[in-house]
């Protein structure tokens, strides 16, 4: 006997807890099922936002096509080899300067992006979210912090910079006593899972054999995003190295860079997971003295290196390890499936940066990494680095792939076609 078809809005609740279920072929209609699922589910986009540059020669292929040969840090994401594409010769073509960071996803002209004068444009993520955001609970996430997302009116989209409010926004919906319980519950150890056991276990009777092992994934990714809370709740209350005046500079800052990177790609998907939002942005920015051996400097410093050996190792240490968390996402955006899909199929990541040069605050030549999001990926697409190719135009092609037939967005002066 054919299985019941489950609503798409099935809650497992408990006190305090309403935890939303990922996209399940139980919820589909049997026609689609039986026929193209994958033409049904959502696309989805988000953007990652890094303000310190990636080092261009670690970095880029000195090869262009999809026979290249990876440099240092594309070895990282070797796995992923033919679900991406890197693109050289890309930029917004502002002038040098950390400022330029404002104008990183909205690629409005260079005159609107100047020091002491900011006259920004739209984001592409809340582009996108003004099409599609009314679908979801959540138009969009703006998570992180920084000054990446903005509204039509050039204001600035405020970002949420405590990864607990977040999960708490996607899982935790009650009285205020309630919530505030059930916070404690996951600081102590305990699991907002442990109330819903038993509607696991009766929905798993109504569940294929498919649907059940998506069904485990997320819910262990649940967990794991509980774990990552405790843990930052660790750090905020664990005392930060005290720093003499004499003391050298890489005493400065706290071990959290790679923690809170994990943490927040966590909720990433599971809030693409459950459809609760289809658009993200992360700023995943940060001038602490990461948690990786062999590092002795500040991520700042280190990124403002001046060409020096022993400087650049350590950035590079640092910019890899990043690499490894960012290929940590793509591992389990494609261990999820949706309608006969990936989730990393269904799902444009574009990975960026306002830098190409961070010693010299130089923002040409921009490091830019498009994922997923079901692209002919085309291995590395070098445009000429002398006179860059606007990152605007492969903004407009990722409004084409999600659905938005736009003919501009920004500065563009065309779209990108190689993908």
């Amino acid at each position: 006997m054919p299985l019941k078809p489950l609503d798409r809005r099935t809650l497992l609740r408990a006190s305090g807890v309403a935890i939303g279920l990922p996209v399940l072929d139980a919820m589909l209609p049997a026609r689609v099922r039986a026929a193209d699922a994958k033409a049904v589910a959502p696309r989805r986009v988000v953007l990652v936002g890094r303000p310190l540059g990636m080092y261009a020669p670690f970095f880029f292929p000195e090869k262009p096509g999809k026979d290249y040969e990876p440099s240092r840090y594309l070895k990282i994401l070797k796995p992923h080899r033919d679900e991406f594409t890197v693109f050289s010769g890309v930029s917004h073509r502002y002038p040098a300067g950390h400022f330029a960071e404002v104008g990183l996803f909205t690629g409005v002209h260079p005159d609107n992006i100047r020091p002491n004068e900011i006259r920004n444009g739209i984001s592409l993520d809340q582009e996108i979210a003004a099409h599609v955001g009314g679908q979801t609970r959540f138009p969009s996430l703006v998570l992180g912090g920084g000054d990446a997302a903005w509204n039509r009116r050039g204001v600035r989209v405020p970002a949420q910079s405590r990864a607990t409010q977040v999960f708490k926004q996607l899982f935790v919906r009650g009285t205020p006593d309630e919530e505030a319980r059930e916070m404690r519950r996951i600081r102590d150890g305990q699991s907002i899972l442990d109330g819903v056991r038993s509607q696991v276990a009766t929905l798993n009777t109504k569940l294929g054999e498919a649907d059940r092992v998506r069904l485990d994934q997320y819910l262990a990714s649940v967990r794991e995003a509980e774990q990552r809370l405790q843990q930052d709740e660790k750090w905020v209350k664990t005392p930060k190295p005290e720093v003499k005046p004499a003391a050298p500079v890489q005493e400065f800052g706290g071990p959290q860079l790679l923690q809170r990177s994990r943490q927040w790609f966590e909720l990433v998907q599971l809030a693409l997971r459950t459809d609760s939002t289809r658009v993200v942005s992360l700023h995943l920015g940060s001038q602490e003295r990461p948690e990786i051996e062999g590092v002795t400097l500040p991520h700042h410093d280190a990124s403002h290196h001046g060409q020096e050996p022993t400087k650049l190792e350590q950035l590079a240490l640092i910019e890899e390890a990043e690499l490894r968390v960012f290929g940590e996402f793509l591992d389990k955006m494609k261990e999820s499936r949706e309608g006969g899909d990936t989730l990393l199929g269904r799902t444009a990541v574009v990975y960026a940066s306002n830098l190409g040069n961070s010693s010299s605050h130089d923002n040409t030549n921009l490091p830019v990494l498009l994922a997923g999001g079901g692209f002919k990926h085309a291995g590395h697409v070098a445009f000429d680095r002398k006179n860059n190719t606007l990152l605007s135009n492969l903004y407009v092609r990722v409004l084409h792939q999600t659905g938005i037939e736009a003919k501009a967005f920004g500065a563009s002066t065309g779209v990108v076609t190689e993908v």
